[in-house]
């Protein structure tokens, strides 16, 4: 990793009063003024998670050379094509871009070229890759982060919050140019392009089975007409938290979810009388929360106790579960790791763990670099990742000794 340039003199940013753009024709200005800007874009998104049930975007900060910044407040405005067609041209700057594609997506906000800064920091071996932290390694500027966590839902914005939300985009592109002569020394602009390219590529994830799965402690339910019930209560929080756009968790936590699920109580009544059961949404939902427990009560559809899927059980468990893929996954993991330091690259970063973990516990017959290489690249693997991986994680397999159970059923 090159030296730390924390010794670079910044001069105070002069006070300026921001101003969110709500409305079409501020906003077909601020297109225009971008549109005339030069070179790359700098672009955030704030959301309100843990605040609001839907991920959309409540704040887009966009700052080019030459234009300037501009704070726009997306539900008022609708659709941004406009912008989109203006900047379509454009490599867009943005810090862990995985977590606003979606988003910015969800408006018209889809860039055909990015750099991801929180990605780069990555690769260049940064040890710690928030924005904050990697501006002041690399530019020198102390960037507070108090507000990222905030309700950005909230209306209006404190001038506090949008000074804080302009300042993650107005320095992304000094950081760009710091981090693309970073990666020109250490020989890792390829690899940096093929990671910005695959985040671009990657789809959405599938919706999930049996989402309800997710309530935390929903392992500890032994029948299955606890699980009915867990279930109904899941779907009608769920429903309830989509109509208000309240996060679930805020409405009613999952431990009173569970509780009453666990308990099966009989009667409204009893369901009011749980310890657990007594937060707003709990009690002034009540109706809500006994009819889906009703329901659970009187279903014939009941889920089975473990969800089949195709996920690997923890490596944790691969001693007992899988003895064979244990070692050959202790070993490849040993190896690659040697890589890791080498290269100053993380070993999450240097091959998805995943990855490693499924061509362990069912290697390709014969596993030579070949087969493993075309293994990993089945699974989303990026060329760079192959080239460096395949063959290490080909001689590790041959090299253990070798246990001839074969893999087991994941569902068994």
């Amino acid at each position: 990793m090159a030296e730390s340039q924390s010794n670079q003199s910044v001069a105070a940013p002069p006070a300026v009063h921001h101003r969110v753009i709500d409305t079409r024709e501020a906003y077909l200005a601020a297109t225009a003024a971008l549109a005339a800007g030069t070179g790359p874009v700098g672009v955030d998104a704030e959301r309100a998670s843990g605040f609001t049930y839907s991920q959309r975007a409540y704040l887009i900060q966009i700052y080019r050379r030459g234009a300037g910044t501009f704070l726009f407040d997306p539900p008022p405005i609708g659709d941004f094509s406009e912008l989109n067609d203006a900047l379509a041209d454009a490599e867009w700057i943005l810090h862990a871009a995985s977590q606003d594609l979606a988003c910015l997506r969800e408006v018209g906000l889809d860039p055909t070229r990015i750099f991801d800064t929180e990605l780069a920091a990555r690769l260049l071996g940064i040890p710690r890759v928030g924005l904050g932290t990697v501006v002041e390694e690399l530019l020198g500027i102390h960037l507070k982060k108090e507000h990222s966590a905030a309700n950005w839902s909230t209306r209006p914005l404190p001038e506090s919050w949008l000074v804080y939300a302009a300042l993650d985009v107005e320095l992304l592109p000094d950081l760009r140019d710091s981090m693309v002569d970073l990666l020109v020394e250490s020989d890792k602009t390829d690899i940096a392009e093929q990671e910005f390219s695959a985040t671009l590529a990657k789809e959405a994830k599938a919706a999930r089975v049996d989402p309800w799965r997710r309530l935390s402690g929903i392992h500890s339910l032994r029948g299955q007409r606890n699980m009915a019930v867990a279930r109904e209560l899941w779907l009608a929080r769920d429903e309830f938290a989509r109509e208000v756009d309240v996060s679930p968790g805020r409405l009613v936590p999952d431990a009173a979810l569970l509780a009453a699920a666990r308990v099966l109580p009989t009667t409204r009544q009893a369901l009011s009388d749980l310890r657990e059961f007594n937060g707003r949404a709990s009690r002034n939902e009540l109706s809500r929360w006994w009819a889906a427990i009703q329901r659970g009560q009187a279903t014939t559809d009941l889920p089975a106790l473990k969800a089949t899927n195709d996920t690997l059980p923890p490596p944790r468990a691969w001693a007992d579960r899988n003895p064979p893929a244990d070692v050959r996954y202790k070993a490849a993991r040993a190896a690659l790791q040697t890589v890791t330091d080498e290269q100053e690259i993380p070993l999450e970063n240097l091959l998805t763990p995943d990855f490693l973990r499924r061509v362990s516990w069912s290697p390709p017959d014969p596993a030579n670099a070949a087969s493993v290489g075309e293994a990993l690249a089945i699974l989303g693997a990026r060329p760079w990742q192959i080239d460096v991986t395949a063959q290490l994680i080909a001689d590790a397999f041959v090299e253990i000794p070798q246990i001839g159970d074969p893999a087991p059923d994941l569902e068994s």
